[in-house]
């Protein structure tokens, strides 16, 4: 009887680490505005247009 208890706390660990996971990551994506957001797409744009994306150098072709 004891592992069923061990099993439910260790679920609902992973279920509340899982839900500060997601509200972590949500306050950063929520951190830039919209215009902040913009300018790093364009960027981003822009390097891998000129082909200096230094991620897409690593990609195996």
């Amino acid at each position: 009887m004891r592992w069923w208890k061990v099993l439910g706390v260790a679920g609902f660990v992973g279920v509340a680490a899982t839900g500060v996971a997601v509200a972590r990551a949500q306050r950063r994506r929520r951190a830039y505005t919209p215009e902040e957001i913009r300018d790093r797409l364009r960027q981003r744009h822009l390097e891998s247009a000129a082909g200096t994306d230094p991620l897409a150098q690593n990609l195996p072709d």
